[in-house]
């Protein structure tokens, strides 16, 4: 009998995230062994009227499709996998069981071609651009260690996050909404960062489950060139299967000059990838109240309850402030006591202190609040 838990979030998906009407085509891609949400989420695409389309994803085996990749492949594979998005009005990305190192041997310069050639026109240009979709990870022992949790514990821990009610959520975001788009400076202070930027006349944008499961955070964009000073992030964060710790960066004028970590040398490679890598694309605050530990996955770490993300590379279009790249890394800093603690400043007014927000209009997305 299927979890009445896993009916819940297909409904979730189907209706509330992706919205699908009569007629639409929507693609559910699965990465990973899990079934269960799979045919649900089919289900429930067909019950509202829609035309389920599945793509079922393996890590390893793409991990050997890269070892063995040629340029004239990867833009055959891209051709072919656009195609099929430009044929979607929705797409639903489950991913599932992964091991996040599969991809760290793959060599450098064939994952920069695969993020170049695939990934932005694919899903940067394509799917995030013309598309209804939300991306979500389904839980597993795999994501069970990561986040030092029993795969039972993290299993409850789990639907608790992704089946929030974020219709309530979506309405708790208003005010910090309003408030983003009437500042002009913003200050972040915490152990080893003091990092200043505008971010006058760029739209903030709520993430309420629309697109991401879990979900929670307002993001915007700095002006391109206004940020200046240190940022020091202290959740461990994968990219292309490699992880990183210990990230710093020093900006001037909005460029990363310096940037170190656990592979200083790895990390600049990929600031390196081109010229807008090295500027930020979006700035966001987190406060899903459910998610409090970093767990090296980005879905779950960039929502961690009084926490930001400071964003190099891509700009989305919806907030934008003209920076394009083939990357877009979401490095997260947790401002909560036992991470240290930290302030972040509207116009020099303290809006948020240790993770918690203290001024009255924005009281409604503390914890207590939204659970």
């Amino acid at each position: 009998m299927r979890d009445p838990r896993v009916q819940k979030l297909a409904k979730t998906l189907a209706g509330y995230s992706v919205n699908v009407q009569p007629g639409e085509n929507v693609l559910v891609e699965m990465i990973g062994p899990e079934r269960d949400l799979l045919q649900a989420v089919v289900e429930e695409i067909a019950a509202l009227g829609g035309n389920p389309f599945v793509l079922l994803t393996d890590k390893m085996v793409q991990r050997t499709m890269l070892m063995n990749a040629t340029e004239d492949m990867i833009r055959t594979w891209a051709e072919t996998d656009l195609n099929r998005m430009k044929q979607m009005q929705g797409y639903i990305g489950i991913r599932s069981g992964e091991n996040v190192n599969e991809l760290a041997d793959v060599p450098e310069e064939k994952m920069k071609m695969y993020n170049s050639l695939y990934n932005h026109p694919v899903h940067s240009e394509q799917r995030v651009k013309r598309t209804k979709w939300v991306v979500m990870r389904y839980p597993s022992p795999s994501m069970a260690q990561l986040a030092n949790m029993s795969t039972q514990a993290f299993e409850d821990f789990y639907f608790d996050v992704c089946n929030l009610d974020y219709a309530k959520m979506d309405r708790a975001q208003d005010s910090l909404q309003a408030l983003m788009n009437q500042t002009s400076k913003v200050r972040i202070v915490s152990p080893g960062t003091d990092l200043s930027f505008s971010i006058e006349n760029i739209p903030a944008i709520k993430c309420s489950g629309t697109a991401n499961i879990p979900d929670g955070e307002v993001y915007t964009a700095p002006v391109r060139d206004s940020v200046n000073g240190t940022i020091a992030y202290n959740a461990a964060s994968v990219y292309n299967g490699i992880t990183f710790e210990n990230v710093t960066f020093r900006f001037e004028n909005g460029k990363i000059v310096e940037a170190t970590s656990n592979d200083t040398e790895k990390l600049n490679k990929i600031l390196d990838s081109d010229e807008g890598a090295r500027h930020i694309g979006e700035f966001a605050i987190g406060f899903n109240p459910y998610i409090l530990t970093p767990m090296k996955d980005t879905l779950f770490d960039e929502k961690i309850a009084g926490s930001l993300h400071f964003t190099p590379g891509q700009a989305y279009e919806i907030a934008d402030n003209g920076n394009r790249s083939s990357i877009h890394w979401d490095l997260v800093l947790i401002q909560r006591p036992e991470y240290g603690g930290g302030e972040i400043y509207f116009d020099d007014r303290l809006i948020r202190k240790d993770g918690i927000f203290v001024v009255p209009e924005l009281e409604c997305l503390n914890p207590e609040n939204l659970k």
